[in-house]
């Protein structure tokens, strides 16, 4: 009887947890605020709001960190008054997270306004997101990621596809619906492979012609209609480098607001070593080669203002840590370093 007591405890305790838990009760009212649009509306009056221009987040620069302001409803309208813009703003807001004690964030576009007002009211720059991922702080660059990438959506999805008539936002952005059909769209993100590819004691990178002078990184690309993940790193490893995979493994994922909000796949590939001659397709990639342990270990202590040579040439420099594939190259290292160890 005791050991039956003991069991329905332990359930009971179980259960209680996750029913305070915080994530939990975060992401329940999330789906609330996406649901139920006089509840958002109640929320955007109290929420913080994270500013663009066409785009690009605004930071404030404090010494040599780079911060994400976040206004609230009161400081965002006041400047929206100031620039006789301050009717409807609240409608062109999307819901982009909230904090542990239920404080919504909000994100919202001011690209139709002059940008160096605002910048100037605010002390701050509106700044290209990919350069803003790389200077704040981790914990704010998902959140500017997922913010882009929704605001992108709602720009290009005004007119319904199937009937050509307006299409109408929801309060939280979860959604737009065209009334004339129907149809109800939802934000979507297109699935792309990351892949680092191994024979064994070497990784191969890669680099296209318009990445930054030196910097290679993991092999990637769209996932094609009807594929899966390991068809898709099969297919792009044979297309891209002419190698074929014996075996992957996954690794993680990460979303990526490039070019149109990305979800990367992240995998190790192995290929045979008797087999593993590159035969690199030039529409595609200006460079592929194999990297053995020690050119990694350099390769990830250098920062790209370091790697120009006297020559002009560039030493190979990887993505930051910020970026999925510099995780792929890091648990590449940490097995090869395991294995020689």
């Amino acid at each position: 009887m005791a050991a039956v007591y003991q069991a329905l405890h332990r359930r009971v305790s179980s259960l209680a947890c996750r029913l305070h838990s915080t994530y939990v009760r975060k992401m329940r009212y999330l789906n609330q605020l996406k649901e139920d649009d006089s509840l958002c509306r109640q929320a955007q009056t109290s929420g913080t709001f994270y500013l663009f221009h066409n785009l690009s987040p605004f930071l404030q620069k404090a010494g040599k960190k780079y911060l994400v302001p976040q206004l609230s409803a009161a400081e965002t309208r006041q400047i929206l008054e100031k620039l006789q813009e301050a009717k409807g703003w609240l409608e062109k807001s999307v819901l982009i997270g909230c904090s542990d004690e239920h404080r919504p964030h909000f994100a919202l576009d001011l690209g139709a306004l002059d940008k160096s007002v605002i910048e100037s009211e605010l002390q701050g720059s509106f700044t290209d997101l990919q350069k803003a991922l790389f200077v704040v702080d981790e914990k704010d660059s998902p959140l500017l990621a997922s913010a882009q990438s929704l605001l992108r959506w709602h720009d290009s999805h005004q007119y319904c596809s199937k009937t050509g008539q307006p299409t109408e936002k929801n309060p939280a952005g979860s959604k737009r619906v065209c009334h004339a059909s129907g149809v109800t769209y939802y934000p979507q993100m297109s699935p792309v492979v990351i892949t680092l590819v191994s024979d064994g004691s070497r990784c191969l990178l890669a680099r296209q012609p318009s990445f930054p002078p030196g910097m290679f990184t993991a092999l990637s690309g769209f996932c094609d209609m009807g594929e899966n993940v390991e068809e898709a790193v099969r297919r792009e490893v044979a297309e891209e480098v002419g190698l074929e995979v014996e075996s992957l493994r996954y690794s993680a994922s990460q979303h990526w607001p490039f070019p149109r909000s990305s979800l990367m796949i992240a995998c190790h590939a192995l290929v045979g070593a008797q087999r593993a001659e590159i035969s690199m397709d030039t529409r595609e990639l200006e460079e592929a080669r194999w990297f053995g342990l020690e050119e990694i270990v350099e390769g990830l202590k250098r920062a790209p203002s370091s790697s120009k040579q006297g020559d002009g040439s560039f030493l190979p420099w990887f993505p930051p840590k910020q970026a999925i594939a510099h995780q792929l190259i890091r648990e590449w290292l940490q097995q090869q370093t395991a294995q020689t160890a």
